[in-house]
């Protein structure tokens, strides 16, 4: 079944973009909403926003406006474009289903860092 495999990450200036990748095996992900997460340092792990396989999407709050998911369904990618990034975005980026129950937690992957900073 695999992992979800993150990229992108990367230390940008405030009010700059970034724009993150997830790869994943197609039976962890065709048929789910899928959902990209941060955990910043001594937090826990929340979630930024979601997408449905029929690209319906909902953002955390301190998100909406800035960021956009979208997922690719013939290629199995779901995608973060992170603009306007503040410092308090700094975390480190992951995707999973959403949302996460137990039978989730194998399919972690690393994650990505994201750091914004001057």
């Amino acid at each position: 079944q695999g992992k979800f495999v993150e990229s992108g990450g990367g230390l940008v200036q405030p009010g700059g973009s970034l724009r993150l990748s997830c790869a994943a095996s197609e039976s962890i992900f065709s048929d789910y909403v899928m959902g990209w997460y941060s955990q910043a340092p001594g937090k826990q792990r929340e979630l930024v926003a979601s997408i449905t396989t029929a690209g319906e999407t909902n953002y955390r709050n301190s998100v909406k406006g800035r960021f956009t998911i979208s997922r690719d369904n013939a290629k199995n990618m779901v995608y973060l474009q992170m603009n306007g990034l503040k410092p308090e975005d700094t975390a480190v980026y992951y995707c999973n289903q959403a949302p996460v129950y137990s039978m989730q937690y194998k399919y972690w992957g690393q994650g990505t860092q994201v750091t914004v900073s001057s």
